[in-house]
């Protein structure tokens, strides 16, 4: 049995690993445009920023590795497009730029995303930027290197936008931060958290600029103003971070997508047409709480899709049982976190919710290192089942996450909450939990 898995990073990788294992008489061939494989772009702010200085460090696996498992790794190769009746894919080799056909018994997507760039006239600028690939953080990085560049805006205020501040400010840069929505990470968290994260970037002198959309990039070969619809700002690097789209256009339109493009898959990764997979950023998970089709760029996600998509088309049953988007944010000293449904989402599904916000410590007082802490919850009402929640702190703040995480998975009540068994010991927490008051005061 072949299989052609278009694209190597995280989903691909765990797809291939699978079937070679699994498969009986595999064969496994992974056409990567790129230059790497197995590659956790989520390093690359921490890169940039300088906490560490082996790019290599944010490879999983060689190329190499996998090979000497029996996996075929084309590099520098793109699929250009798919017959799902005939079976084959077009694919040209980069390097010569010679196209050929390869036939596959089943494929696997996994290409992943692409930046979004802003609806402006130009964009083509030297030192406009994305995060997105290794070869973009080896450009940053170097440039960043410039003593002169000392004036950076960063437009978007998502996950990347605030870990890349963070990151230019560990480098000692100036940073004016451009947000379209009316606050930050308007669609990962709920004001109650934003609003911390938000001070603490006025705390530390970050320039952050709500409701305002970048109108225009003025300059020669490099972007010398912002332009927006309330101002005009002198730059000497700018930054996108906008969001990503789904890397399917190379795809046919048998394929059932969401309205971005990320195809829709069920919970072994399968798509609607037959002998095709997808994982990763280019197709949906299940919401775990909602049950909706969700688009949810998340490596946690691509990694477990991409391996239940591996066994199962080696002909395995174990299926994914849904994801609870749960994340991350760190920013200087202060710590995010959110898992299940949000506020905003529990509204556009209609339920019948309720919500607690408590704000206690995160430890004892007498151990040094006292913190302030802040968790949400959202659970339904009447049954007290949790559907969400959200941390915000630092020292301990967001791996309080994964409890939450893990309630929600066991669909525990904030009843449940209130009573668990969790730890405590001076340094780490108090007797009575954050989690534990915030259970026992949601009714």
């Amino acid at each position: 049995m072949k299989t052609i898995i278009v694209g190597g990073t995280a989903a691909g990788t765990s797809a291939a690993v699978k079937v070679q294992k699994m498969a009986q008489d595999p064969e496994v061939v992974i056409y990567e445009k790129g230059d790497l494989v197995s590659f956790g772009a989520c390093g690359l702010p921490y890169y940039v920023g300088d906490y560490f200085a082996d790019k290599h460090q944010m490879i999983a696996r060689s190329k190499e590795a996998f090979e000497k498992q029996g996996i075929k790794v084309a590099l520098h190769h793109e699929v250009l497009a798919v017959d799902t009746t005939k079976k084959i894919v077009t694919v040209r080799d980069l390097t010569t730029q010679v196209d050929f056909v390869d036939h596959y018994d089943r494929l696997m997507v996994a290409t992943g995303s692409t930046a979004i760039m802003p609806p402006v006239p130009r964009t083509d600028f030297a030192n406009l930027y994305t995060l997105k690939t290794m070869a973009d953080g080896v450009r940053v990085k170097e440039a960043l290197a410039d003593p002169t560049i000392e004036h950076i805006t960063v437009v978007g205020g998502g996950f990347i936008g605030v870990e890349f501040t963070e990151a230019l400010l560990h480098q000692g840069k100036t940073v004016r931060l451009i947000q379209l929505d009316d606050r930050l990470m308007k669609d990962s968290f709920d004001s109650e958290v934003t609003e911390l994260l938000e001070a603490k970037m006025a705390e530390v002198g970050v320039e952050v600029h709500l409701n305002e959309t970048v109108t225009e990039f003025v300059g020669n070969e490099r972007v010398e103003t912002v332009v927006t619809d309330k101002g005009r700002y002198a730059t000497d690097l700018v930054l996108v971070a906008i969001g990503v789209r789904p890397a399917n256009q190379f795809l046919g339109a048998e394929f059932d997508t969401l309205k971005n493009g990320a195809l829709i898959v069920d919970n072994q990764g399968r798509t609607n047409v037959p002998d095709v997979w997808a994982a990763g950023d280019n197709a949906t998970v299940k919401h775990l709480v909602s049950g909706v089709d969700k688009y949810l760029p998340l490596a946690t996600g691509a990694n477990k899709l991409g391996r239940v998509a591996g066994e199962s088309i080696a002909g395995g049953t174990t299926t994914y049982p849904g994801t609870l988007g749960t994340s991350g944010v760190k920013f200087t000293t202060l710590e995010l976190a959110r898992t299940g449904l949000s506020e905003k989402e529990a509204q556009l599904l209609g339920l019948a919710y309720k919500t607690i916000v408590i704000n206690d410590k995160n430890q004892t007082d007498y151990y040094p290192g006292q913190k302030d802490i802040r968790v949400k919850l959202i659970y339904e009402a009447g049954t007290r089942r949790l559907l969400g929640g959200q941390t915000a702190g630092e020292n301990g703040a967001a791996l309080r996450i994964d409890v939450l995480a893990a309630a929600i998975a066991g669909k525990l009540t904030t009843e449940d909450l209130g009573l668990l068994d969790l730890m405590y010991a001076p340094p780490f927490a108090r007797t009575w939990d954050v989690l534990n008051i915030a259970g026992n005061v949601a009714k």
